[in-house]
């Protein structure tokens, strides 16, 4: 079985790569080789496991190397993220609808060849919903819930749903979407993404750092750990297809499980776990941008077919910061820890 991670280098696809690693097996099949295809070179030494494969530069033209032998699953997980598609659409456009684009008509390719169905499992977001003052979001948002984005990555990614439902129901390939909840609390350095401060305000104060949140703190979003997320997008990618539960309906999306919280519960989470001094260095300085696009996104959600697929969302926050301080142990000042 030969397996491709886009983005294998990135955040999320380090860790799915690494969980792959650890089992050597996709659905109880032997993994032959994992192709990490990232503009950059893996750190650590995952490009070391004889199992890897990696391919480097950019994905739109690097995939006759990435289809250089069949693909039986490829994870799609590079992306342009929010705040930079807002600010710059060409990108948004040209890294998330037209190299998706260019990536499924490669997949459609190699089964129209006689090659294997390929399985495109494809990482959305749950910035495809957006609150519209003509049409609000209902209390507690399910699959079925009109997708109404108040961004341009939101539109984008909704745009790549719906080209991958399509390919699916055309026998090209065998698609399936997991819309990822935001990730929190994201390791390493701030990124463009406008929901980044979610993760910022509780991993830059452990690293005794000061942090600015720019959100009024009573707004309330939706969270998943690193953990959740990445056992989310496996078990999306590994479930059999079919109608019924723990099954995967071609094409149909999948909202990952959801942990309600508010900003203030958050903040009030990291001044039990590491203490005041660590979060007194959380700054309130509200920005209306990053607000518009955040504040837009449901925060409750309802996880009833995720639950079917054996998921669940993270119980608490405070449990989300103590894994962060279990597996970040090195960018935690010794006073944050509880």
């Amino acid at each position: 079985m030969r397996i491709v991670i886009t983005g294998g280098s990135g955040f999320l696809g380090q860790r799915v790569a690494a969980a792959l690693l650890r089992s050597r097996t996709f659905g109880g099949a032997p993994i032959g080789r994992l192709v990490l295809a990232d503009r950059v070179v893996p750190p650590g030494s995952a490009g070391d496991d004889p199992l890897v494969e990696v391919v480097r530069g950019d994905l739109a033209g690097r995939l006759d190397e990435v289809f250089a032998a069949p693909v039986d699953v490829l994870i799609h997980l590079a992306s342009a993220v929010s705040a930079e598609c807002e600010a710059d659409f060409d990108l948004g456009m040209s890294a998330n609808v037209d190299t998706t684009r260019a990536l499924l008509e490669a997949a459609r390719a190699q089964s129209a060849t006689g090659g294997p169905l390929p399985r495109v499992v494809f990482s959305s977001s749950v910035a495809v919903y957006g609150s519209d003052p003509a049409l609000p979001l209902p209390p507690v948002v399910s699959e079925s819930t009109l997708p109404t984005p108040r961004s341009s990555y939101g539109i984008q990614k909704l745009v790549c749903e719906q080209l991958i439902a399509d390919y699916t129901r055309r026998g090209f390939l065998d698609g399936r979407v997991a819309r990822l909840m935001t990730v929190s609390v994201r390791p390493g350095k701030p990124n463009a993404a406008a929901s980044g401060f979610l993760s910022g305000i509780i991993r830059e104060p452990l690293a005794g750092l000061p942090a600015t949140c720019p959100v009024r703190p009573d707004l309330t979003v939706a969270l998943a750990s690193p953990r959740r997320t990445v056992e989310g997008i496996l078990r999306v990618a590994e479930a059999e297809r079919g109608a019924g539960p723990g099954r995967i309906d071609g094409g149909i999306p999948v909202n990952l499980p959801a942990l309600t919280v508010s900003v203030a519960d958050m903040l009030g989470t990291l001044r039990q776990v590491a203490g005041d001094a660590v979060a007194d260095l959380v700054t309130i300085a509200p920005d209306p941008g990053v607000e518009a696009i955040v504040g837009s996104w449901p925060a409750v959600f309802d996880n009833a077919r995720a639950a079917a697929l054996g998921l669940a969302p993270d119980p608490d926050f405070a449990s989300v910061v103590r894994a962060y301080l279990e597996d970040h142990a090195d960018a935690v000042v010794d006073g944050a820890r509880s």
